[in-house]
């Protein structure tokens, strides 16, 4: 017993020993970089705090084009990624340049592992500041960054982790005209974890259109379960009505109908977007509070660790893609999508059949599985009661197709409505005005679900 204790007593020793000695090292032995001592190197970092657009202060533009892995401290403090990688693919990681635009709870916790993994470049984007709500999920902000810029907050932070990366932060938000400022340079990845739709859409079209790699994070907000976080193309997001927008619109608008790599989570929203209450204590219309058009000033429940986790997933996909490592993502896999086919098929014979052509359907399969599942419940519009959606329902679902509610409008997800064959057959023989006078309430019922996919889908 007592040899044990002395065994370690020794071993603890030796830890103490070698701690002091590595940090007497670091602080008296001259850095060489290159061959280079530090005297003539890195500019002491500014902590000068501003609200101009391009932040400045970074202070490490010397290191910027050199191999960082020859410097020892970095090569030091990089030594696990390197003995996971490789040397070779380690000092890809350290040549590349990455773009992340928005940094909150999912930017800030992304960009700050490309960082730690020595991602050489990084060019930091968001036009808000840090407030005091935000700190449930932000990964380096305190108290003394309320108010300040996040992406100035960043890159504070960011000098004093790896000063020797090459940092850029813009305070400044996404558009047209910021386009070049924020893509030209050629990156190696650009990061979007934009959570305005316009804006989403809007960056993933000018990305797909310059050829640059894009990763694109969809809704974090109100889910609870990490298990099931998947990275997938765009095409195969399911249960998120933002991946499901943004695929709308970016087919919509742009012709684009993948080739975009998405973070998502299967799990359905747990909880859904808080009213606005304005001063009074009433509830107000949020647009009249609105900083910025379009950007939403509503609340979405958020547990903090999901926006991390969803950052921590898109900076290992962009690290292992920049290493060059091959990493094989699990299929997503979805037992149903025969019968959404069948519903989708059914639609474009019908509408072929009674219109001449199918030009004017508007969605997809992953689209027809939405009005099925979440606007109409696998029954037809005309039951006034909800049954549970499972594998049950498809006994209901084979007796039923997809019909425009207005035949003057094109059979896109705010038109479409489920009915069984007979009443379809109906539908199609009477007008709107006509429902709407002797039905009030079934017309006043099926406006309210297509509303809701209306504004779902941001139409």
């Amino acid at each position: 017993m007592e040899e044990r204790a002395r065994c370690l007593a020794l071993l603890g020793f030796g830890a103490l020993v070698g701690s002091v000695s590595t940090i007497l090292l670091l602080k008296f032995r001259p850095r060489t970089v290159n061959g280079c001592d530090e005297k003539g190197g890195i500019e002491p970092v500014s902590k000068t705090r501003t609200n101009c657009c391009a932040v400045p202060g970074n202070g490490n533009n010397k290191m910027a084009g050199v191999d960082l892995l020859s410097d020892e401290i970095v090569s030091e403090q990089l030594t696990r990624n390197i003995q996971f990688f490789g040397l070779e693919p380690q000092q890809k990681v350290t040549a590349s340049y990455v773009v992340v635009i928005g940094l909150g709870g999912v930017g800030s916790h992304a960009a700050s592992m490309l960082l730690r993994s020595g991602v050489g470049r990084l060019l930091l984007v968001d036009f808000d500041q840090v407030s005091v709500s935000s700190l449930n999920r932000h990964a380096v902000a305190t108290r003394a960054d309320v108010g300040i810029p996040k992406a100035q907050c960043l890159k504070e932070h960011f000098l004093s982790i790896f000063p020797e990366c090459h940092i850029d932060a813009k305070v400044l938000l996404y558009n047209e005209s910021s386009e070049e400022e924020i893509l030209a340079g050629h990156p190696d990845f650009v990061l979007d974890c934009i959570d305005n739709i316009d804006t989403k859409v809007a960056l993933l079209a000018a990305c797909v259109r310059r050829g640059l790699n894009v990763l694109s994070a969809t809704g974090a907000g109100a889910r609870a379960d990490p298990t099931r976080i998947r990275v997938a193309d765009l095409r195969q997001s399911t249960n998120d009505p933002l991946s499901r927008s943004v695929r709308h619109r970016l087919r919509r608008d742009y012709g684009i109908e993948g080739g975009v790599t998405v973070v998502f989570s299967l799990e359905k929203p747990k909880a859904k977007l808080l009213p606005f209450k304005g001063p009074a204590g009433e509830e107000e219309n949020p647009s009249d509070y609105q900083i910025l058009p379009g950007f939403r000033v509503r609340i979405i429940p958020v547990l903090g660790t999901i926006p991390a986790i969803f950052g921590q997933v898109m900076a290992s996909f962009v690290l292992t893609q920049l290493a060059g490592l091959q990493v094989q993502t699990e299929p997503i896999v979805n037992l149903d999508i025969d019968h959404y086919r069948m519903l989708h098929q059914r639609l474009i014979e019908h509408e072929e059949s009674l219109y001449g052509t199918a030009l004017h359907v508007q969605v997809d399969v992953e689209e027809v599985m939405y009005i099925a599942k979440e606007l109409w419940h696998g029954r037809s519009a005309r039951e006034p009661f909800a049954k549970d959606v499972g594998r049950g329902m498809w006994r209901s679902v084979n007796e039923l197709m997809l019909v425009r509610w207005d035949r003057e409008k094109p059979a896109s997800v705010s038109n479409l409505i489920l009915l069984k064959f007979k009443e379809a057959d109906e539908h199609e023989s009477t007008t709107l005005e006509d429902i709407k006078e002797r039905e009030a309430e079934f017309f006043d019922r099926v406006t309210s679900v297509l509303k809701r996919a209306e504004l779902e889908f941001g139409l």
